[in-house]
């Protein structure tokens, strides 16, 4: 094994800071891309390779990126949740890197939903 170097311990501390901020509400979005094996299997990987570029490239410190399992909505796969503080959430479907870009752009950057790329919006109530 390597041998860490100062960098390295930087680069760690960054993100075990950038992961606390999210438990002490940092964070402003919530963005999950969801990645079961239908979701990979549809391009989510690449999806999500996008969307941090896109917010490292923006240097934009209050997007937090999750992933999580199949949403059981295998054929509009790659699906993307974004939950923004004070709204509700918006979840896209058949994602792939320019629809992705676009929607970080307009949608956490500036706002405004991309309707034609949206599956659902809210949450399901439940008693």
């Amino acid at each position: 094994m390597a041998k860490l170097k100062i960098e390295d311990l930087k680069k760690i501390k960054e993100r075990i800071h950038a992961e606390n901020a999210l438990r002490e509400g940092d964070r402003r979005v919530k963005v999950t891309v969801h990645m079961g094996t239908c979701g990979i299997a549809a391009g989510a990987r690449e999806v999500m390779n996008a969307l941090m570029a896109e917010i490292e490239e923006a240097k934009v410190a209050d997007v937090v990126v999750t992933t999580s399992g199949c949403m059981g909505l295998c054929s509009r796969e790659p699906e993307v949740t974004i939950e923004i503080i004070g709204q509700e959430p918006i979840v896209y479907e058949y994602m792939n890197t320019n629809k992705m870009r676009q929607v970080f752009k307009r949608h956490i950057l500036n706002g405004e939903v991309q309707t034609p790329f949206v599956l659902a919006r809210g949450r399901e109530k439940r008693d």
